[in-house]
């Protein structure tokens, strides 16, 4: 869950503020170090202060290291100012070098980085001790709160106030009229209904509501009650449960939008880099690989059987348009079954057809698709018309999986469910693991799904006929 925290201007600025104290103190004990003078260079405070600016920039930005707040570990915060001051080296650094910086050398730049993170680490670190020894020992007790709603937000809640290391927080229950997890069903304290009455019998300071948030004459409802009372009323939006199914939330500059389908590939720089990648990837392949074994691929089917080396078929690609999908030919040219799916000891496959499609070599021709953009290294399969036809009939799933770009390989394949799909739930489990990888897709997981397919190259694969 995302943490909200509103902090005052007062806070925000005695941290700023802290921070260039201890960066320009940084400054002078590393001047006293490496030149064993306190004085400094008349354009060296110009530098200090673009150096201020450029962390506080940065720390911001980045880290979101401007909490000083009991909700975040200590290894957490030490991990955001190292993430932040290493990202603000590498820019100060580039700087200084590509300028040529003469006085401003290795040995002294060194010692302002090693005394700034000191100081700005042990400034964060005292000022949050500090703040949680008040809030332990001298604040008073302020925030008993309920939570309205068993929903997976409202157990998200109840998980990060709960976490806090001080007693700022007491959670008093959940009014709830569905079933809790084991674990939390000690803390129910009755149903929804029972809210109110027990806020008047119990010191309570907050309520929150994680319901679907389609129920309006439910909120107005806890909030009029929590006004006439004196409570704060606050809303944790259970989108899962408003819409039905899980959702994602990413944010447009500050406005919350939902994504009803979770698509990683809808967002434009994870599109450039799989772009990227594919072109890279099969230039690598088309110069480094074909003039070695396309020749002798070639001269082998021509000798096996007559007709053509490579097979053209059109395809559905990315949302059903049809695109020209390249293989070398595993058939007889004159079979005349283009649209018929291949069986196990298929009569129309020719010898060397059945060790290409053992060893997956008939796919290579796809990699000029790749190229053409036609296709992609990775991607749920492209079948062929009649399948999209059939299966578009039995499930408005099976269309999803159109949604990206096809691929040589997929995570179904690399998974086993590939071949023929004439068994029962055949397609249906090839069609589950292709809107896994829509899903959940990530440059890392394409990586994997590519070595998995090399190793199925070198040993063969079993369904593959």
């Amino acid at each position: 869950m995302e943490r909200y925290v509103r902090y005052s201007d007062t806070s925000r600025f005695i941290l700023l503020a802290m921070d260039g104290i201890l960066i320009w103190l940084a400054f002078h004990a590393a001047q006293l170090v490496v030149w064993h003078s306190w004085a400094m260079r008349s354009d060296m405070p110009f530098f200090i202060i673009t150096f201020a600016l450029l962390w506080w920039l940065l720390s911001r930005q980045y880290a979101n290291v401007y909490r000083r707040d009991r909700r975040i570990s200590y290894g957490e915060k030490l991990r955001h100012l190292l993430k932040a001051f290493l990202l603000h080296g590498v820019l100060v650094v580039g700087t200084v070098v590509a300028l040529r910086i003469d006085y401003l050398s290795t040995r002294y730049l060194a010692a302002i980085y090693g005394f700034s993170v000191v100081g700005v680490v042990v400034g964060r670190f005292g000022i949050t001790f500090g703040y949680r020894t008040w809030l332990r020992y001298f604040a008073r007790l302020h925030n008993r709160f309920v939570i309205v709603g068993a929903s997976q937000s409202g157990q998200e809640l109840y998980h990060a106030l709960t976490a806090d290391d001080s007693t700022s927080y007491q959670f008093k229950g959940f009014f709830t009229d569905e079933a809790l997890p084991t674990n939390l069903r000690a803390l129910r304290r009755g149903a929804v209904t029972d809210l109110m009455s027990y806020c008047l019998s119990t010191s309570v300071d907050e309520i929150y509501y994680a319901l679907p948030l389609d129920r309006h004459d439910l909120i107005e409802e806890l909030s009029r009650f929590a006004e006439d009372h004196f409570l704060a009323f606050r809303i944790v939006p259970d989108y899962q449960g408003t819409v039905g199914q899980d959702v994602g939330v990413y944010f447009h500059d500050h406005l919350p939008i939902l994504m009803v389908r979770q698509e990683p590939l809808g967002f434009r720089t994870n599109q450039v880099l799989k772009r990227g990648f594919d072109l890279a990837f099969s230039l690598l392949v088309i110069l480094g690989l074909f003039p070695i074994i396309l020749p002798v691929l070639a001269l082998l089917i021509k000798l096996d059987s007559p007709g053509p080396v490579f097979f053209r078929q059109m395809r559905p690609g990315k949302r059903n348009k049809l695109f020209p999908c390249y293989k070398l030919r595993t058939m007889r040219a004159d079979h005349r079954q283009t649209e018929l799916q291949a069986t196990k000891a298929d009569p129309r496959v020719t010898r060397v057809g059945a060790y290409l499609r053992k060893y997956n070599l008939d796919e290579l021709p796809q990699f000029f698709n790749v190229l053409l953009g036609h296709m992609s290294v990775v991607g749920p399969r492209p079948n062929m018309v009649s399948q999209l036809e059939e299966y578009s009939k039995r499930g408005r799933t099976y269309q999803l999986r159109h949604a990206v770009t096809p691929g040589i390989t997929g995570y179904a394949q690399v998974n086993g469910f590939r071949g023929e799909t004439r068994a029962p739930n055949a397609m249906e489990k090839r069609v589950e693991y292709d809107l896994k990888y829509v899903q959940n897709w990530s440059f890392v997981l394409d990586l994997q799904i590519i070595g998995k397919t090399v190793r199925n190259m070198v040993k063969g694969e079993e369904n593959a006929y």
